[in-house]
């Protein structure tokens, strides 16, 4: 693993919640580097699940249903 530079780290612990919660909504979208064929492979996905439903070839399910399996 590599070695985190402890200034840094304390600094970013002194910060409020409020800005540590900023801090890592940053440094996570940092990590998402999008990816223009993915993107396109789940928007046809999502296109072809709507026109499923849309024409009645694609059962649906309750949430309480769903959620009711992990109670």
């Amino acid at each position: 693993m590599a070695h985190v530079n402890k200034e840094i780290v304390g600094e970013a612990l002194s910060l409020s919640i409020e800005e540590k919660v900023e801090l890592v909504e940053i440094l996570l979208s940092s990590l998402d580097e999008p990816d223009k064929n993915i993107d396109e492979l789940w928007a046809e996905e999502a296109e072809s699940r709507i026109k499923a439903y849309e024409s009645s070839q694609l059962k649906t399910i309750s949430l309480d249903k769903v959620l009711s399996k992990y109670k």
